[in-house]
């Protein structure tokens, strides 16, 4: 199952593991059994720590589980956990195995003393970038308290219960039997979630810090940059980000970041979060910014306000909040978000196997989730609103190439039509003669753009028509002492080493004001 060079780094990993363990796996005689137990025997075979059972009683088959004797630990996996999960796989024999987790001790100290039932179930697809996340977070909370159980499943090999559920999105995140949660979360997620006083114990302690030199609003390729340039000059730093990493996170393949031949949107983020971890830089996640109050007069500060209720003051602040998916805006799409309208294909499209999918949007993204798309489901329908894609040629040419990928163009979608569970279809008008046309589907998959994240600073700094900060050469705003980089800002061509550029603009231009004013 691993091929010798996995063999060999995994190995190394489970000289890591300080308790003997045993897996129990619950197979049957399909295939994917026989590659589960494959991948088992490896595991086993390389270290005298971990035993292997084959007697389990799960219902969901293939599976297995991670128990070590005198240990309460509910940690299970439903499929072959390889892919983006390999990964996950990995982290949850070391811990189970004793390896000590680099969370922080308050962290771990929160999680052990969380009391009540909570059995977490996690679907995930194999080629979800952003699931790993949700499924190491939670397996870690099942080693560290046994309140706290958790099964990761594999959507792509449990379609009848993915269909039961209306399972439309991964990561999708059941707590107890009930929906819990969808997209990507993180260990302080999950808990601001479930210990219901956390959020109000972070704000106190924002609260109390004292104002900063810079602070940075967003915790994307800009908002690191800011920071590290910030830090190294000495200057007392702070980053204030809703989820550290921002939309690089839900970005699959980078292959246009200078130096770096290729590599993962989260890959890059975890990058830049522990490159900003190198200096002195304070930095709070989990925190939506709310309002921005400017500094009445020169010499006062700066403070920005969150929506759990904390505040921060600063000299100067740094605007780097980035961008989110652009939505359609038209009747159905809201309700059916992740019940059949989805914004990641490389995410949700295994979902979707030998399934109807549209996807809207014609440009670069458009059209390289219709080519992935096409390899998964049983038709793509592309609907661009143009009277031609603006994808590359290279892109069109390999679009153009495969069977069932249909492109209709000068066409603009009015409505997405569902039953009251699921997407069923969406209405499209023809612009050239304004009929009304109908597409039956069971998945839309929306590539339209981006949308700046400022609504927040509306009446307060200045925006562009589209809502973009309007800033200078300096990444000045029209506020002194506020700047803004990045995605959120009228600096065109939204690309990641843009960003990074952009961010040590604003920071040195932070400090530059500094040392003018202060």
């Amino acid at each position: 199952m691993l091929d010798a060079n996995l063999k060999t780094q995994l190995k190394a990993y489970l000289e890591k593991v300080t308790q003997p363990f045993e897996i129990v796996a619950s197979l049957d005689d399909s295939d994917k059994s026989g590659e589960l137990l494959g991948l088992l025997q490896d595991i086993v075979g390389l270290t005298g720590k971990i035993t292997l059972k084959t007697d389990g009683s799960d219902a969901r088959r293939p599976s297995f589980s991670l128990n070590r004797p005198g240990a309460d630990i509910s940690l299970r996996f439903a499929g072959i956990p390889m892919g983006h999960e390999f990964t996950s796989l990995v982290l949850a024999l070391l811990q189970v195995g004793g390896h000590p987790s680099k969370l922080a001790a308050d962290v771990i100290e929160q999680i052990k003393s969380i009391e009540g039932e909570f059995n977490f179930e996690t679907y995930f697809s194999l080629s979800c970038q952003n699931c790993p996340d949700v499924v190491q977070a939670l397996n870690l909370m099942a080693v560290l308290n046994p309140n706290i159980r958790h099964v990761a499943i594999d959507g792509a090999l449990f379609q009848d219960e993915v269909e039961q559920r209306q399972v439309m999105s991964v990561p999708s995140i059941y707590l107890n039997g009930e929906v819990f949660g969808q997209g990507r979360m993180g260990v302080e997620d999950i808990l601001a979630k479930i210990d219901t006083g956390a959020a109000a114990r972070d704000a106190e302690k924002l609260n109390a810090k004292a104002a900063f030199d810079v602070l940075v609003i967003g915790g994307g390729p800009a908002g690191a940059s800011a920071a590290i340039y910030a830090a190294r000059k000495g200057i007392r730093t702070g980053v204030a980000a809703e989820r550290f990493g921002g939309q690089v996170l839900d970005t699959m393949a980078i292959e246009n970041f200078i130096s770096v031949q290729e590599t993962e949107g989260p890959k890059l983020a975890r990058a830049l979060e522990e490159h900003v971890k190198q200096y002195e830089v304070d930095i709070m996640n989990l925190q939506r910014a709310s309002a921005l109050v400017p500094a009445k007069a020169e010499g006062e500060l700066h403070e920005v306000k969150f929506e759990s209720g904390a505040s921060l003051k600063a000299k100067t602040v740094i605007l780097s909040t980035g961008a989110r998916w652009r939505e359609m805006n038209v009747p159905g799409e809201r309700e059916y978000k992740a019940k059949g309208v989805c914004f990641c294909p490389h995410c949700d499209g295994p979902l979707f196997k030998g399934k109807r999918v549209a996807v809207i949007g014609g440009g670069n993204s458009g059209v390289e989730a219709a080519i992935d798309l096409a390899g998964i489901v049983g038709h793509v329908t592309l609907i661009e609103f143009d009277d031609k894609l603006r994808a590359d040629a290279v892109l069109q040419k390999k679009l153009a190439s495969l069977p069932n990928v249909k492109v209709i163009k000068s066409a603009l979608t009015t409505e997405v039509k569902g039953d009251g569970q699921k997407v069923t279809g969406l209405v499209y008008k023809d612009r050239t003669t304004d009929e009304l046309h109908t597409v039956e589907l069971e998945g839309i998959f929306v590539q339209i753009g981006l949308l700046p994240n400022s609504e927040w600073l509306k009446g307060v700094v200045e925006l562009s028509p589209r809502g973009e900060i309007i800033v200078d050469a300096r990444g000045q705003t029209n506020i002194p002492g506020v700047f803004a980089a990045g995605d959120v800002t009228t600096v065109p061509y939204k690309q990641i080493v843009i960003a990074v550029g952009e961010g040590a603009k604003a920071s040195l231009g932070a400090f530059d004001h500094l040392i003018r004013t202060t």
